[in-house]
Parts: structure tokens; C-alpha cells; sequence
């Protein structure tokens, strides 16, 4: 196998390990009885999002190879991640026997298993670039085929987790002749604790993977430059609050990254709502119709040079923030009741990945052209930080508290809340017009100048 193939296949199982729970997590955790504790596992992966990355990523700087770290964590995360699914299987259990659950063991191994796991994404790339560059090639031309098969491999997961259930049933509320019943029925993966299985197996294969990968020689400060433990944590990139424009952008990061995972937690358990109260394949393969959001990110990456050459970096990512308004608002208005309502949903898929794609990649090429060049890393993750970190993590939590508050599980599915008006709609408007309360700030507040030049 040539050694591109060979990056293709980590990069395909760096994903998979992903996309087996990451939007389907939710789903699981309201059928043991701790789906009011959805957002907390969502905060957790974007707590560890602030500080592991830069950890592991200074380990990898002076003291273990790339290759070997990477396959180290990944064994990690698979362990503690397995362990979540004792404990999950132990949950459900007591589920079905009537008894209470509690959410300490689930959790604490939850988020030993992500604190390896994210930054595992930054050393993947670490060593793809790497390992190209040893072999002579171009890593800006040959690095993008090789990564666009981590989202097919995330894809590949979802799909994976929403058909195969591994024989594994549960009592559910289905409705058969207009009438409510209850009875045991077969559960995908993507209910059940098995989700967290398939993502220790895949993470096991991937670190055992890692070992057979060429060597990444540890870098060498150039010159014997020795830089400061601040450095390797990105600290020093805070300078740039001092630049009004820099300041400006990176709060809107951290304002724009409270919306990343706020759709990854309840987007599946919404649409599975509907199975409810009617009969709908799509409302029974939630996981399947939202893996849509993932195809339209891969597609989406391809209209990202045009629009950057038309509009200029200001406008896309005011593009972006628009598409979060479209994003949230098409899931209040659709339905799986209704050929219109499936099609609301799909739309709210499709325009996730300008939503996402967008403003990540251009908002990635600012800060390449306005940092100054000795700190462009660091500036690389400080934006990193404030929309997958402190963003992310805000915004889960507040959004669990919306969701609790208009919604609750009953019967293994989140439904209206009794005696509150709005439901799901008005969670999902609430999201809608914060989205569009961001974007008309920043079209006023941000000032950049296209040049075309910049973006070519």
C-alpha cells in the first residue's frame, strides 16, 4: 500500500471514530434516563478542547514522536471509551428494571476518553504533514484528497450506527392503528450504548494503526531556539487582543462557536421525536438524514475559493453566520410528517456546510494574514480554542438549559414539554435569533477590507 493510501486510511478511521456517537449520543443518554445531562457531554469534549490539545501538542513537540503519541492516545480514548460502555450497559440495565441512573461513571469515563481523543485531530494532521513532506510531496495540493476521506470516514460511522443494533431491543412507544403502544422493538446502535463500543473498537484499530506508520522525527527548534512551555501553549497568541480588529474577530469566533454543537446534541433526538406520534422512516434514521450535514461540509469545502475571490473573507464568514440562521430556522419549521417538513430538514442539512465550512476556513485565512509570522500557530489555535472551546462549551450549556426548558423525555423520545408553550419550535427560533443577532452586529461592528489579491 503506497504511503498516500496509507494516510487515507488514518485520516478515514481518525473520523470514524467520531461520527460513531457524536451526533447520536443524545439519543442513548435520554433512553437511561440522563438526557437532561446531554449538553454536559458536549461541554466536557469542548472544556478538553481548550487546554489537551495544546498539551499533547507540546509532548509531540519534545518528547515522543508523532506516530507513537498518536496511536498512544488513541488507545486511551478507545479504553475509556469502552469503559463509558460498561457503564452505559449498566445504565441501561437499570433502565429497564425500573431503577434510577446516575450520570458520574458515564461521564467520568466520557471525558477521560475525549481529553485523548481531541487532540488526536491536530496530530493526525501532524503527521500526515509529516510523513508527505519526508516522501517530496506538495502538501498543500496532495494533503486536501487525502483529509476529504476523514469526512467520508465520519459519514461512514453515522450510517454504520444508525442500521446495524447488534441484536439489542428495548421498550418503545409505537403507533400502531393511531394508538399508542408500548413494546419491545430492535434498536440501532445509534440508541444504545453500542454506539460507544463501535467507537472503542474503531479507536483501537486506529492506535495499533499509528504504529505501523513511518516515523515523524520530533522538530528541532530552528537555530537552538528554545521556545517557552507559553509558547508550545498557544498563551502567547493573546497578545492579539490588543489589536482592536484581532480582538474584534475572535470574540465573534467565540460568539459564533456557541451554535458548532448545539445541533450535533439534540438534532437527532429532535427528528427522532417525531416517531412519537407517527410512522416515518426518517424519524426512525435520524442519524442517517442528519449525515447530510457531513456530505454537504465535504461538498461545500469546494465553493470556498470562488466565494472567497467574490466576496472577500468578511462576507463569507457573514455568509456563514446567515447560514446558521437558515440552519436553526429550517429545523423549527420542518417535520417528518409531511414531504414539505422532510424537505425543511434536509435544507437545514445542506446549508450546514456553509454554515460550518465557511467561516472556519475563512475565518483560518485572516488570522494566516493578520497574525505576524512568529506566532501564526499559535494564533491558529488561540482561534481554535475560542469557537471549539469556549464557544462550543457555552453554548451547549446554555442550549441544554433552552432545550430543558420547552422539552423533557418521555418515553424514550424528547418531546414538548407538558404546559409550556412552544416546544421544539420556539427552542429552535430561540437559536435561530441569536444566530441573526450575531450577524447583524458583526456586519456593523467588524471592519475588513476585501482585497482580492488575499485571496487567491
Amino acid at each position: 500500500m503506497g504511503i498516500k493510501q496509507r494516510l487515507v486510511v488514518m485520516n478515514f478511521l481518525q473520523f470514524a471514530v467520531w461520527g460513531s456517537y457524536l451526533v447520536c449520543i443524545g439519543n442513548f443518554l435520554g433512553r437511561v434516563g440522563l438526557g437532561d445531562y446531554i449538553a454536559w457531554f458536549y461541554v466536557a469534549q469542548g472544556v478538553v478542547s481548550i487546554f489537551m490539545p495544546a498539551v499533547i501538542g507540546a509532548v509531540a513537540d519534545k518528547f515522543v514522536e508523532p506516530q507513537r503519541l498518536l496511536g498512544l492516545s488513541h488507545l486511551a480514548a478507545a479504553g475509556f471509551m469502552l469503559l463509558a460502555a460498561w457503564f452505559g450497559c449498566e445504565a441501561a440495565a437499570l433502565t429497564a428494571a425500573g431503577l434510577p441512573t446516575s450520570i458520574g461513571p458515564i461521564f467520568a469515563a466520557y471525558c477521560l476518553s475525549v481529553a485523548f481523543y481531541m487532540p488526536t485531530i491536530a496530530l493526525s494532521n501532524t503527521v500526515a504533514f509529516s510523513v508527505l513532506k519526508s516522501k517530496g510531496y506538495d502538501t498543500v495540493k496532495d494533503f486536501p484528497p487525502i483529509r476529504v476521506f476523514g469526512t467520508v470516514g465520519f459519514i461512514a460511522a453515522m450510517w454504520f450506527v444508525n442500521f446495524v443494533g447488534f441484536g439489542i431491543t428495548g421498550d418503545q412507544t409505537v403507533v400502531e392503528n393511531g394508538t399508542e403502544v408500548v413494546r419491545a422493538v430492535p434498536l440501532a446502535a445509534q440508541f444504545t450504548y453500542m454506539q460507544l463500543v463501535v467507537c472503542g473498537v474503531l479507536g483501537i484499530v486506529l492506535g495499533l494503526y499509528a504504529f505501523t506508520l513511518p516515523r515523524c522525527p520530533i522538530a528541532r527548534a530552528e537555530g537552538g531556539e528554545r521556545r517557552t512551555w507559553a509558547q508550545r501553549l498557544g498563551l502567547d497568541a493573546f497578545v492579539l487582543f490588543r489589536e482592536r480588529k484581532m480582538a474584534l474577530f475572535f470574540v465573534f469566533s467565540m460568539l459564533l462557536g456557541v451554535s458548532l454543537q448545539i445541533t450535533n446534541g439534540y438534532a437527532t433526538p429532535y427528528i427522532n421525536s417525531f416517531a412519537a406520534s407517527s410512522e416515518s422512516w426518517f424519524a426512525e434514521n435520524p442519524t442517517l438524514l442528519v449525515s447530510i450535514s457531513q456530505v454537504s461540509e465535504a461538498l461545500c469545502i469546494l465553493l470556498i475559493p470562488f466565494f472567497l475571490r467574490r466576496f472577500g473573507i468578511k462576507r463569507v464568514m457573514l455568509i456563514a453566520m446567515l447560514a446558521w440562521v437558515l440552519r436553526f430556522g429550517f429545523f423549527g419549521l420542518g417535520t417528518t410528517e409531511s414531504a414539505a417538513g422532510v424537505l425543511l430538514l434536509v435544507l437545514s442539512c445542506v446549508v450546514y456546510g456553509v454554515a460550518f465550512d465557511f467561516f472556519n476556513v475563512s475565518g483560518a485565512l485572516f488570522v494566516e494574514q493578520e497574525a505576524a509570522k512568529p506566532m501564526q500557530a499559535s494564533a491558529q489555535g488561540l482561534f481554535m480554542l475560542m469557537t471549539n472551546g469556549v464557544g462550543a462549551s457555552i453554548g451547549t450549556l446554555v442550549a441544554g438549559r433552552v432545550v430543558n426548558r420547552y422539552c423533557a423525555w418521555e418515553g424514550g423520545y424528547l418531546l414538548p414539554r407538558a404546559g409550556v408553550e412552544g416546544g421544539w419550535t420556539a427552542t429552535w427560533m430561540i437559536f435561530a435569533a441569536y444566530a441573526l443577532i450575531v450577524a447583524a452586529v458583526f456586519a456593523v461592528a467588524f471592519k475588513y477590507r476585501h482585497e482580492p489579491s488575499a485571496t487567491r
